[in-house]
């Protein structure tokens, strides 16, 4: 894929379908920055397992809820790599596991506005230089939530659906300009966010899954790949689903 020499930008990229991502792109030849909020620890891993697969990366923390954060890790990335060319907006708030009754609205605000915060503050800070120079490549990691409900898990069906009108919004606004903008829905996939549910929710999503399993990081990871290649390039606007053929649209 096409993307050697380009500076990618990961948020939440320190675990699961970030860290996967993070890798898959430093291995076709970006330059990535590792985006983390509180855990150095593991953001330091991924950097480390890139370098030692012979690629570029940095850990760089911010709190994607925090504009003056986010605007300072940008800055800095542009010293180290130079602009960001891919932005991949994967950093979110934890899903509080509830009916709407016993939801407060602390928690809907929280998982809402908090998560859209993580969207909004990296795009505001990364598109002035990529409208600068008329090039560019954004991927939302959505879920397949957004399209179908599941119980308990309506503060984040909610935000997921925004996500998907923000993407399309910006591939109809900064299409022509030359930046893409698509989104990316997992279907259940095995992270740290998901390891809670009871092994019979994996089995039971499997056996409902066309190719027979629930999905990695990596599965994620390799579809965001894709979208930001060149090989894509008259690609923007879509949504991915990435669920084993379980959302068939």
């Amino acid at each position: 894929m096409s993307i050697a020499g380009k500076v990618a930008l990961v948020t939440g990229a320190s675990r699961g379908i970030g860290a996967a991502t993070a890798k898959l792109l430093a291995k076709h030849g970006a330059s990535v920055i590792v985006n983390y909020n509180q855990n150095q620890k593991a953001a330091d891993e991924v950097v480390k397992a890139i370098a030692d697969d012979g690629g570029k990366a940095i850990a760089i923390q911010a709190d994607g809820r925090n504009k003056g954060q986010v605007d300072a890790m940008v800055k800095k990335a542009a010293e180290e790599f130079g602009p960001v060319d891919i932005l991949i907006l994967n950093a979110g708030m934890s899903v509080p596991f509830k009916s709407f009754a016993e939801l407060s609205y602390d928690e809907f605000e929280g998982k809402v506005m908090g998560e859209l915060q993580c969207f909004f503050y990296p795009l505001k800070a990364v598109l002035p230089s990529m409208m600068e120079r008329k090039s560019g490549c954004i991927v939302g990691i959505s879920s397949g939530l957004s399209r179908y409900a599941a119980y308990g898990f309506s503060a984040h069906t909610t935000v997921k659906s925004g996500v998907d009108g923000l993407m399309k919004s910006l591939a109809l606004e900064l299409g022509p300009i030359g930046i893409r903008v698509n989104t990316v829905a997992p279907g259940l996939t095995v992270t740290d966010a998901t390891s809670w549910l009871p092994p019979e929710r994996f089995a039971a999503a499997a056996e409902a899954t066309p190719l027979k399993r629930v999905g990695l990081p990596e599965d994620v990871a390799g579809a965001v790949l894709m979208m930001v290649s060149d090989e894509a390039g008259f690609v923007t606007g879509a949504y991915l689903p990435v669920s084993g053929g379980t959302q068939m649209i």
